[in-house]
């Protein structure tokens, strides 16, 4: 039976490589996006092209009080797209990035990143739970930046933080029915996340660059394809890990 993966926040940067790549591994795709519906669509495309099947549905993932309402139409997409009430594996990807010093950090960015790194998470897994087949898969997104320090990201840091340990207890808790629960920790990407720093500041780019042990700055290139490939039956025995993508940073 074909595998059906959710990717929040898939219109564009690392959601929208993970679910290429994991439709490249032969796996059908339901995207979230929150503003992008041009892109999305594009994404949905660019699936399909491949083979695969793919719809993309709107979503806030930092908005607790939507997720019901997404639940209940995530249901009516598995019942007339692919016949399913349940789907396969969950990647808790969506995110943005506030760059403050902590003495500088507003309590709006601060809840900002909350909402959406950490409650959202939380949330939408606990309203997606029912849904999600036996045997399942779930992936939560953390960062690098919980290991090495880098001035300005305290709370992105802190609730990514918050996110690796969450999930250690989601892998506890959903062990009886056989649901894996992993978190991948990016290093600095080349991306439009944080205004796009990484990728289009080359004094930023090199600071990352020299951070890392293999010289650069990771692009999406290096961590969808890891991830798809860690939602395969090769890699059914790696649960509750905390597994860095980037290239060595700060070793």
């Amino acid at each position: 039976m074909t595998q059906i993966a959710i990717v929040t926040g898939a219109s564009r940067g690392l959601g929208r490589n993970t679910a290429l790549s994991i439709a490249r591994h032969g796996g059908d795709v339901i995207i979230t996006y929150q503003r992008r519906a041009e892109d999305a669509l594009a994404v949905v495309a660019d699936i399909q092209a491949l083979g695969r099947k793919a719809v993309a549905l709107q979503l806030d993932t930092g908005d607790v009080t939507g997720f019901e309402a997404f639940a209940t139409a995530l249901r009516s997409v598995l019942r007339d797209t692919w016949q399913r009430d349940s789907f396969d594996h969950l990647v808790n990807n969506a995110g943005h990035g506030d760059h403050a010093l902590i003495d500088q950090t507003t309590e709006a960015q601060f809840d900002g990143l909350v909402n959406v790194h950490f409650k959202g998470v939380y949330f939408l897994t606990q309203a997606l739970l029912p849904l999600i087949a036996d045997g399942g898969r779930i992936v939560n997104l953390s960062s690098g930046l919980t290991r090495v320090s880098f001035p300005g990201y305290a709370a992105y840091a802190a609730v990514k933080a918050a996110v690796e340990v969450l999930s250690i207890y989601m892998a506890k808790e959903f062990g009886s029915r056989a649901i894996a629960v992993n978190t991948v920790a990016p290093g600095a990407i080349e991306t439009d996340f944080g205004g796009g720093a990484v990728r289009d500041n080359p004094e930023v780019n090199k600071i990352f660059a020299d951070m890392t042990a293999l010289g650069r700055a990771g692009v999406p290139d290096d961590i969808g394809p890891m991830i798809a490939n860690l939602l395969s039956e090769d890699n059914r025995w790696v649960n509750a890990q905390r597994i860095e993508v980037s290239g060595g940073q700060g070793i």
